[in-house]
């Protein structure tokens, strides 16, 4: 009899840390709603993805910029996971009438794309977030400082020093613009934005008494958080992500 109870114990110990180990994963249980949409910018219609929480209520929102490949398959998961951490993200294809757009066009399409997800009545608009890719890391860096809309931002391998596709104003002449915290987020092989460039302006960043953060993943080349056109399930990637939400969080709920 004794060993019946203590065998029954034993089973009921091990049930309960299963319900623990499931609670405490990192598997959002949100609901979420995602469609394609039209943001109307400079009177032209760019296709964009959404996602946002399926409860409504009041939740803070990030504009999504994706890399110089495109809006492909991992964004749009990239988006769907933020939802399910309850955040409402849009994401616009930025390349839809011209591969290598001029600056002003971006930042009239991520302005434009602020006004969109204001019209959304679950969106605070005292809480917007802005993150990039590659260029759109370059973006992050180039209109955190000049859009007071944003209260923080993330940009992945992004490039400082870089005028852009037509050699325009470089994201480090923005510093003494800069007022909402920035985390960035680089791999040590990225070739085409040598980690040594991020260095520089993180040395910058410092001098001027600005707020930033800065991950770096050793032995990770540029775009490491998309494979082949999908999300990267590599370990780094995976951390990045919580990297940036964990900073969103700090940033945008407190």
């Amino acid at each position: 009899m004794k060993l019946l109870i203590l065998s029954l114990l034993m089973i009921a110990v091990l049930a309960i840390s299963g319900c623990t180990e499931k609670t405490n994963s990192n598997i959002s249980m949100i609901q979420i709603r995602s469609t394609n949409v039209e943001i109307t910018s400079q009177n032209l219609a760019y296709p964009a993805y959404f996602a946002q929480p399926a409860e409504a209520g009041k939740k803070p929102a990030i504009v999504l910029i994706h890399s110089f490949n495109g809006l492909e398959p991992g964004y749009r998961t990239l988006t769907d996971n933020l939802a399910k951490e309850g955040y409402i993200v849009l994401a616009p294809e930025w390349q839809t009438f011209n591969k290598s757009p001029p600056d002003e066009v971006l930042q009239g399409l991520i302005k434009d794309s602020i006004a969109y997800l204001k019209t959304n009545p679950d969106v605070d608009v005292n809480r917007l977030g802005l993150t990039g890719f590659c260029a759109g890391g370059r973006y992050t860096m180039l209109f955190l400082p000049q859009m007071p809309e944003f209260r923080s931002g993330v940009a992945f391998y992004g490039f400082p020093y870089s005028g852009g596709f037509a050699n325009q104003t470089k994201p480090v002449d923005y510093i003494a613009q800069l007022k909402a915290p920035m985390l960035m987020i680089h791999g040590t092989y990225d070739q085409a934005s040598p980690v040594a460039d991020i260095y520089r302006y993180a040395t910058e960043l410092n001098a001027s008494g600005k707020y930033f953060e800065l991950k770096v993943y050793e032995g990770k080349p540029h775009g490491f958080m998309i494979e082949n056109g999908q999300l990267s399930d590599s370990f780094e990637a995976k951390d990045a992500f919580r990297e940036m939400v964990t900073f969103f969080n700090r940033t945008l709920r407190n």
